[in-house]
């Protein structure tokens, strides 16, 4: 805590000694969440077409790109313009006080071929921190940085989609990677970006960096997460179009973040829309970073596993995340979905689910604590810890069809405690109203259910 109200203070500090001109965006919340600055970027702009950038999608355009964002980084900052066209390019990685504008039919191209995101960068993958190929839009501890504007992120997927199964020399990378980051080797020695490794870079991956903005743009298609927020603090993600159904295609993930407002966007995803996630394991009890005060709202998803996630790395807390006026009209798996598992520790407390709309759905809300997937029989345990999850609100809910309305198999060690769930209306139940396991003050009342095939 000490650690987040001094980065918070060296924030103000930092805007007062700068002079830098910034708007506040006040954020109702059921907790104590500060204003959320957004830098005003100044006029100045740099269009890449005059750092030598080309349209039609044949030339390269990664340097002309780049040095458009070094000459807008050097003057002080503003805006590099991506003006109509298409432009291929390979990674592109932020300054801080650049403002990235895609015009109305701009189109980023991203090239896949892997060796142009090299050498390799500091990111993270699957909650493990290490070495690996650059993200497609990179910024390491950048402060001030936003993508805005009408345009389209759309990387070529050809190569990438080759990625996407699990081969044996895939799952020993991960069990490579597991193993040292259990013992703690240092992350600069995990060079992950290597052989048959294949671990795919995160469309856009922000980490370390303070006062985000992604605004009004779209997206189509990413070789892995689409959107990471990692260890950030402050930003808005706003009246964003995200359209990604390839493997592990999670729509926005804060991670370690805190002091996030995502409003206005339309998720399509083939993996989790929303996702709450604070590192996994050794690595995150080292980084000892929550990701907490995080509120979503007003927003429609499509397609997903699920409508809001929260873990499975949580290994650093998660705390004070409020989601309301949300719908996934279509069909999720899981709703409201809480996973962890013994190995995670942490904790989970005061999440807020309001004023939500579902059409079919598995699970209204699941609250799981044995979720391993591949990671079950492919790594050991190191440790034990076993995650305290406590404060769990679900209200004004309404829904077509569910299989079932709540599920929570706590863990016998340290159940879960304090789920408050409250005026659901739901049209059917196919399977069951309520099943629970190791769990304490489970309280649930209001519930409207026209149809149902089982006996309460």
């Amino acid at each position: 805590m000490r650690k987040i109200i001094f980065t918070t203070l060296l924030l103000w500090v930092s805007m007062l000694l700068t002079g830098g001109n910034y708007s506040t965006v006040k954020v109702k919340a059921p907790f104590k969440m500060d204003p959320i600055l957004v830098y005003i970027f100044p006029d100045r702009v740099f269009n890449i077409v005059d750092y030598g950038a080309q349209a039609g999608g044949e030339f390269n355009n990664t340097t002309a790109i780049r040095d458009a964002i070094k000459a807008c980084h050097a003057s002080g900052g503003g805006k590099v313009v991506v003006p109509a066209g298409t432009w291929l390019s390979g990674p592109i990685h932020f300054k801080s006080n650049v403002n990235l504008v895609l015009e109305e039919n701009a189109i980023i191209s991203f090239s896949d071929h892997p060796t142009e995101y090299l050498p390799a960068v500091m990111t993270s993958w699957e909650g493990l921190e290490c070495y690996n190929y650059s993200p497609l839009v990179y910024a390491f501890e950048c402060e001030n940085i936003a993508i805005s504007g009408k345009g389209t992120l759309q990387p070529r997927m050809e190569f990438w989609s080759k990625w996407f199964p699990r081969p044996a020399p895939h799952l020993l990378a991960l069990r490579e990677l597991y193993t040292m980051a259990s013992t703690n080797v240092p992350v600069e020695e995990r060079q992950m970006a290597k052989g048959d490794n294949n671990l795919r870079p995160h469309l856009i991956h922000f980490n370390r960096c303070s006062n985000v903005l992604l605004e009004d743009f779209n997206i189509r298609n990413s070789p892995f997460w689409t959107i990471h927020l990692y260890m950030c603090n402050g930003g808005v993600v706003r009246k964003l179009n995200v359209k990604a159904h390839g493997h592990n295609n999670d729509g926005v993930d804060l991670e370690m973040s805190r002091n996030f407002l995502v409003e206005d966007c339309v998720f399509d995803q083939g993996d989790d829309a929303v996702v709450i996630k604070a590192g996994r394991n050794q690595d995150a009890w080292r980084l000892n970073t929550p990701c907490e005060n995080i509120v979503i709202r007003n927003c429609t998803i499509l397609n997903g596993h699920a409508l809001l996630a929260i873990g499975s790395e949580m290994s650093g807390g998660i705390r004070n995340v409020y989601m309301h006026h949300c719908s996934a009209p279509g069909s999720v798996d899981r709703f409201f979905f809480i996973k962890t598992n013994h190995r995670r520790g942490g904790f989970i407390e005061n999440i807020i689910m309001e004023n939500v709309s579902s059409g079919n759905t598995m699970r209204l809300l699941e609250i799981d604590t044995d979720v391993l997937y591949q990671w079950k029989d492919l790594v050991p345990t190191y440790e034990e810890r076993i995650t305290r999850i406590e404060g769990i609100y679900m209200k004004n809910v309404t829904c077509e069809s569910t299989d079932g309305v709540y599920e929570i198999k706590g863990d016998v060690r340290l159940p879960v405690k304090k789920v408050r769930i409250s005026n659901l209306r739901i049209n059917k139940v196919n399977q069951f109203i309520r099943k629970i396991t190791h769990a304490h003050d489970v309280k649930a009342k209001r519930m409207h259910i026209n149809q149902y095939p089982v006996e309460l």
